[in-house]
């Protein structure tokens, strides 16, 4: 539960470190970009704990990334929502359906 905790923390991290910038067009791109670098530092210490923790409770590395990927589809998805103003379109939800049947595929035994 750990790693899903610190993986959910990094994500946020990494969303608005990529995205966040999208809506301030007025700031200089490479301003940008190092705000971007410095907010990134963080998910990058929450990250690799995660991912070690995982590992070494008997995650594979596969099962690792797709949780991240699924993680970071959800993250993303409400900062689209709240911050972005973007709508949810059916096709966005049909494509998250198939990634979370990959899920249940990749943790199968």
């Amino acid at each position: 539960m750990r790693t899903i905790i610190l993986l959910v923390a990094s994500n946020i991290f990494m969303t608005v470190a990529w995205y966040g910038h999208l809506k301030q067009t007025g700031v200089p791109l490479w301003k940008a970009v190092l705000a971007s670098w410095a907010i990134a530092f963080f998910e990058y210490c929450l990250m690799v704990p995660a991912n070690r923790m995982g590992y070494g409770n008997g995650f594979s590395g596969f099962q690792l990334k797709m949780t991240q990927e699924v993680i970071t589809l959800i993250v993303f998805s409400v900062f689209a929502v709240l911050y972005l103003k973007e709508p949810i379109r059916w096709n966005y939800l049909v494509s998250f359906g198939f990634l979370l049947g990959a899920v249940y595929f990749m943790f199968r035994k």
